[in-house]
């Protein structure tokens, strides 16, 4: 793919307005929806990351991934309004909806309780599961047809923040609904098991999607772990995009030679480190390098 220029501090926060299609009503599947990690993320969960962005809370910034400026309000609110929107009319009732599915999978509600390593075993399956899956339909999402019709709506924000993470269209929430469901149909266990798997899956969509790269998170020490400054390369190319695909590790980037661009960059800024600043501040070993062509592939 063709590189294109990139000065650091000129990426915007969103897309102009325009730029992309506005998803339809939303009609879609109770079981796929219930178990989305990409859409289905509690509104609550996110309030932490909106106070650091808007209040700009001291010592913050430096650990910002994108060299951008702080996002503002209006457009936080505004993602914030149409996250909301996609929970209470779709994610919500379907949600309250999904009880049979959830039996029919053999997802067991009774005593006895699930014992730690069952727990652990179960939830090591259901990410494996998931990460693989998810790598091929978001890579599928990234064709010409799957961007432009679906995908393009959850890349409006080229440096995302919290609410970012479940900002999509609603046949994305339906469809990368699929590889969370397949885990714990094909290992089915107990409901905390399930409820922690939904929660954690969570949590790691909105990390990942928050712009900042925390040198104390404890996903620092899971192996093959991606994190924020993974997937924040993703969203910077945007719909060029043919590099990290992956949602959550990144072996299948590695396996299929999907990093290839990621690495390209952070080896090149790796290499520069020690040089002169001549741009504008890099950030916490950002890969945005003022002046270098952007390889994405």
């Amino acid at each position: 793919m063709r590189p294109r220029p990139l000065l650091a501090g000129t990426s915007p926060t969103r897309r102009p307005s325009g730029s992309t299609t506005r998803p339809a009503s939303p009609t879609t599947s109770s079981t796929a929806t219930t178990l989305s990690s990409s859409s289905s993320s509690s509104p609550w969960s996110l309030f932490p990351l909106v106070f650091a962005e808007l209040a700009h809370l001291a010592g913050f910034d430096r650990y910002k991934i994108s060299p951008r400026p702080g996002c503002l309000s209006a457009e936080v609110f505004r993602c914030y309004k149409d996250v909301m929107r996609m929970f209470f009319l779709v994610v919500g009732p379907l949600q309250l909806a999904s009880y049979p599915s959830i039996k029919m999978i053999g997802v067991r509600t009774g005593l006895p309780l699930p014992s730690g390593w069952e727990i652990i075993s179960q939830l090591t399956v259901y990410f494996m599961v998931e990460d693989y899956t998810n790598y091929w339909i978001h890579r599928f999402l990234h064709n010409k047809w799957g961007y432009e019709k679906i995908h393009k709506v959850h890349h409006e924000y080229t440096a995302p923040i919290g609410f970012a993470a479940p900002h999509a269209h609603w046949a994305e929430v339906l469809i990368l609904g699929i590889p969370s469901f397949l885990g714990p149909a094909m290992v089915p266990g107990h409901m905390i098991t399930f409820w922690l798997w939904i929660a954690l899956r969570q949590v790691e969509a909105i990390e990942t999607h928050s712009g900042y790269d925390f040198p104390w998170s404890p996903t620092k020490y899971i192996p093959f772990y991606g994190g924020a400054e993974y997937h924040d390369y993703h969203h910077y190319v945007g719909g060029h995009s043919q590099s990290n695909f992956a949602s959550v590790f990144t072996y299948c980037d590695f396996i299929y030679g999907t990093d290839k661009g990621y690495r390209y960059q952070k080896k090149l800024f790796q290499k520069l480190k020690g040089e002169p600043k001549t741009g504008g501040e890099q950030n916490g070993g950002s890969y945005h390098i003022s002046t270098l062509d952007l390889k994405s592939d």
